[in-house]
């Protein structure tokens, strides 16, 4: 069950699973998530695979990019800040990961929630 804790004209990506419910689907199930880029790491010794950290409203998601993915979105994976990934669930130790087929880079979507916070203030104002 999805609490409904966002203001009712927050811009969300469509077709997007909650990180709270990442749970849910089947190991292997195809699933969407979106979310805030926290972390983007790329240690030496994971042989070019890189790991997200996203963040939506409740909670966190960890997105595995193989290097194939990669180099297919490297613009969305770098310079993302607010990003759609497709891809697979995969579990381990109790971990549930998203392991990336698609990434869409959609920070556009950060200036519509600007826009929303601006009009609020004047609103505001006297």
């Amino acid at each position: 069950m999805e609490p409904d804790t966002h203001p009712p004209d927050w811009p969300r990506p469509p077709d997007c699973l909650p990180h709270h419910l990442l749970h849910l689907p089947p190991e292997g199930a195809r699933v969407a998530v979106a979310g805030l880029v926290l972390v983007r790491q790329r240690p030496g010794t994971a042989k070019g695979v890189i790991f997200l950290t996203l963040e939506d409203e409740f909670g966190v998601a960890n997105v595995i990019v193989w290097q194939k993915i990669y180099q297919r979105f490297r613009r969305a994976v770098i310079a993302g800040r607010l990003l759609r990934v497709t891809g697979r669930v995969q579990r381990q130790s109790g971990v549930s990961h998203v392991v990336a087929d698609h990434v869409d880079d959609i920070s556009d979507m950060l200036d519509d929630l600007v826009h929303l916070h601006d009009g609020a203030r004047a609103a505001d104002q006297p």
